[in-house]
């Protein structure tokens, strides 16, 4: 029986077919919205309408806050922000009217009974708060005053001076414990003057009733070294903004850490937890991502506060490749991110499927002897293959094992000298997809598809040859090797693979290796047991019937 001719294999419909696919990857691809990073389009959208950072410093200026907007108007000039210079412009003649008060950062009404501001002679230029603790009349009068406190909180934090067990504190009560003195008094006066957030105070007040009743500090020493590492950076107002919008002391702390590590970042890391309102989210993005994540900090303050504000809050790294976007979506997935993520993956999984449709229809037609098969299951296995690939490669933080970050906390224990000391663990050998290994990955499936679409065409040769199907079949038979095609290939991939690791040419990762063989093991199960076998068996079962005809 000899097969007919594949109807409708018209090529202008098969082309229209994968045109149309390759313009829905396309428009896909260009969706503003990313899994694991932030698109700049998206920032973009997110800062419009919202207050610049010289906006802010304006802000601080307008509430006589003068040590915020001199570090606000730090980073609005490392931003580049255009109205940067009338910004300092005021901050100067904000700080002329009222320089007297330049060295606290601004008025406080708690401070004037204590250190008489107007009357008092100070430096006109911002000053750490702890300079003024330090002098024992400061801290005499300053003792006296808290101590008629009505606040359980406050009384609780002054009682600490008599906590006999320290760490690295001197006690506060005897010779060379003025450091751990001020910093008590400090915390006192910033409970008293409710410059801590209500988390913040509950938590403070906690430590230091359980350190009066144990008798050491705890945990209460880590917080209070924390805070004397702030109050030597920050004047009182600086340091009063900071911790209104800081949760507990674990931020605390990492406001410090980040202080001493990247003090040249402090004024961008500080306006940016003024512009979200939210210390702790800032502290946790910085400590993860390290510089990097520092340089995305200075780009979505230059868009704007609503920038600022939606980084903080998806936590993820900005995707700075400069693929096209379409910026009239972008405000559709700042409001709904899950929805236009699924939309553009299945735009990737529909597009593959139109062109592998398109190739199926006007090139290889479905065999008739392939067996019994659900219309265009054949385009849609190799569009979910192809759409992940797609997936992968256009995701740069989907694969990517997180980079150590600089500014990590770390930890270090002496240990003796002839201790059997592991070696270090070296930052660059973290795991990671790298562009070479996506690209090795790309082209190793590409050649077996390929490979697999050139198997179908040579079936597609024989069933269309007016022969017996006999002679078919032993025509099948010659071309095995041909079917088993994609294991060679694939075995070769894996070698080659190998040998350029070794050679440095890319990177170090068995994933990109053992993928081509995968990849070949998988292109000859579908085509050996999914069309070739199908062919021999309804070969073999027309031969039969044709014998018995004659017979």
């Amino acid at each position: 029986m000899n097969p007919a001719t594949p109807k409708n294999r018209n090529p202008m419909v098969a082309y229209a077919i994968m045109a149309a696919g390759i313009g829905v990857a396309l428009l896909a691809w260009m969706l503003p919205v990313n899994l694991k990073s932030f698109s700049p389009a998206l920032l973009h959208a997110a800062g419009q309408g919202t207050p610049a950072v010289a906006e802010l410093g304006r802000q601080m200026v307008a509430t006589e806050k003068i040590g915020p907007a001199q570090l606000v108007l730090a980073a609005a000039q490392t931003v580049e922000d255009p109205h940067a210079a009338t910004l300092a412009a005021e901050v100067d003649q904000l700080a002329a009217h009222q320089a007297g008060l330049v060295a606290w950062g601004g008025w406080d009404p708690f401070l004037e009974p204590i250190f008489k501001l107007h009357e008092a002679s100070t430096p006109a230029v911002s000053t750490p708060v702890l300079n003024f603790l330090i002098p024992e009349k400061a801290r005499t009068s300053l003792r006296g005053y808290l101590g008629n406190s009505r606040s359980q909180g406050v009384l609780a934090v002054l009682k600490t001076r008599d906590v006999p067990d320290t760490g690295r504190f001197v006690p506060a009560n005897q010779a060379g414990g003025q450091p751990l003195d001020a910093v008590i008094l400090l915390t006192a006066l910033l409970y008293q003057g409710e410059h801590l957030s209500p988390n913040l105070q509950r938590e403070v007040r906690l430590l230091a009733e359980t350190a009066v009743a144990e008798g050491q500090l705890g945990e209460l020493e880590e917080y209070y070294i924390n805070l004397l590492s702030l109050a030597q950076r920050l004047d009182w107002v600086q340091l009063g903004e900071l911790l209104r919008r800081t949760s507990d002391s674990k931020t605390v702390g990492e406001y410090a850490h980040l202080a001493r590590v990247a003090p040249e970042q402090l004024p961008l890391i500080y306006t940016a937890a003024l512009f979200s309102d939210s210390a702790d989210r800032v502290a946790n993005y910085l400590i993860k991502f390290g510089k990097p994540g520092a340089e995305d900090l200075r780009t979505a303050l230059a868009y704007g506060q609503g920038a600022v504000q939606q980084l903080m809050l998806r936590q993820v790294p900005i995707n700075r490749d400069r693929t096209p976007a379409i910026s009239e979506m972008a405000g559709i997935a700042l409001l709904h991110p899950k929805l236009v993520l699924g939309l553009k993956y299945l735009g990737y999984l529909f597009g593959a499927f139109l062109l592998f449709r398109g190739l199926e229809r006007g090139f290889f037609p479905r065999l008739a002897t392939s067996g019994p098969a659900l219309p265009g299951m054949q385009s849609g296995v190799l569009a979910l293959f192809a759409a992940a690939l797609f997936i992968f490669a256009t995701e740069p933080y989907l694969l990517n094992a997180a980079p150590i970050s600089e500014y990590r906390f770390k930890i270090v224990i002496p240990l003796l000298a002839n201790s059997a000391v592991p070696p270090p663990i070296d930052s660059n050998s973290v795991t990671a997809m790298q562009t070479s290994t996506i690209v090795s990955i790309g082209i190793f499936a590409l050649l077996q598809v390929a490979i697999y679409l050139f198997c179908l065409r040579k079936l597609n040769e024989i069933y269309r040859e007016q022969l017996p199907p006999m002679l078919k079949l032993r025509l099948v038979e010659n071309e095995d090797n041909l079917f088993d095609s994609g294991l060679y290939i694939g075995m070769m991939g894996t070698a080659t693979a190998l040998v350029l690791q070794v050679l440095g040419v890319i990177d170090h990762n068995l994933l990109a290796a053992y993928a081509s063989n995968l990849f070949g093991l998988v292109c000859v199960a579908l085509i050996k047991i999914r069309h070739v076998r199908g062919f021999k068996r309804r070969l073999i079962l027309e031969a039969e019937t044709a014998s018995a005809r004659a017979s």
